[in-house]
């Protein structure tokens, strides 16, 4: 543990001037690409509030995305990123949404999908070509098959992967099972980004992932466990004013405490976010 947290406090300073020469490194034809995307007029007004928040064009520059690049994201949500890496994705590469199937016996997951599925199916020219890949943790979370995606990208969901049974003990079998099953997805050399909500590196898992958070050192193994090197690690959606004990759905853009202590959330802000670039090293081969 104490070798996790040397790790981390050398390769933080480190992720700062990555993101820096990641950016500088943006052929300018993507960049623009990615800016047309993200200004465009598919884009939910309430969503686009939050891009100063969630910094969409250096997040998903740092993660090195390209215009010609098989994408699967994963647990779409509501599509915040959908309307972003549709277009940019539409006229060379191809996006797969790993969602839960509108047929899903959960009626939390049943009705998210279906309200999904209906905003893909409500602008064929821009969400026409995207593909579905049923997903649904913990029963089935395949993400495609061996070797056939260039970049997997999950944004806040990191701590949907943690599992409490009825006597409360926690297990790290299931996040063990994406990170396995997103090594297998990838193509030797294929990139892992992540986007999570952070708790302290000292808190511990049973009580972190109940506040939807998770520690950074923790991610970081779990996911070099699997095989994943990490490439860097950046500051983009870093929040200092969030103090870590606080469940994130009490804070903006949720805020579901609602008058209580509002005032007090909103001054907080938006959850401090950890964002990870993982790479599937090209020496795996066919694994």
């Amino acid at each position: 543990m104490k070798k996790s947290f040397l790790a981390l406090a050398i390769l933080l300073p480190l992720a700062a001037s990555f993101t820096r020469s990641a950016a500088a490194a943006t052929p300018p034809a993507v960049q623009d690409a990615l800016v047309k995307a993200i200004q465009g007029p598919q884009r939910t007004p309430a969503f686009v509030k939050r891009d100063r928040y969630r910094h969409p064009l250096k997040t998903l520059e740092f993660f090195g995305i390209r215009p010609d690049m098989r994408v699967v994201e994963v647990l779409p949500g509501a599509g915040w990123y959908t309307e972003i890496l549709a277009p940019f994705l539409h006229d060379h590469g191809t996006l797969i949404e790993a969602t839960p199937a509108a047929s899903s016996p959960n009626p939390f997951m049943r009705k998210g999908a279906i309200a999904y599925q209906r905003k893909l199916a409500s602008d064929p020219a821009v969400y026409g070509r995207i593909r579905l890949e049923p997903f649904e943790p913990p029963s089935y979370m395949a993400l495609g098959a061996p070797n056939s995606a260039n970049m997997i990208l999950t944004f806040l969901n990191m701590h949907d992967f943690m599992y409490a049974n009825v006597h409360g003990d926690v297990t790290d079998v299931i996040i063990d099972r994406f990170f396995r099953n997103a090594f297998q997805t990838l193509k030797p050399g294929g990139i892992l980004g992540v986007v999570a909500h952070r708790a302290p590196n000292s808190m511990p898992i049973t009580q972190s992932f109940k506040l939807a958070r998770l520690p950074q050192a923790f991610v970081i193994r779990q996911a070099e466990r699997a095989g994943f090197r990490l490439a860097a690690t950046s500051e983009i959606s870093a929040n200092p004013k969030d103090p870590h004990n606080i469940p994130v759905f009490d804070l903006p853009p949720m805020l579901m405490k609602g008058a209580k202590d509002r005032s007090k959330y909103e001054a907080i802000g938006p959850a401090d976010d950890m964002t990870l670039k993982f790479v599937k090293p090209a020496e795996a081969g066919g694994k």
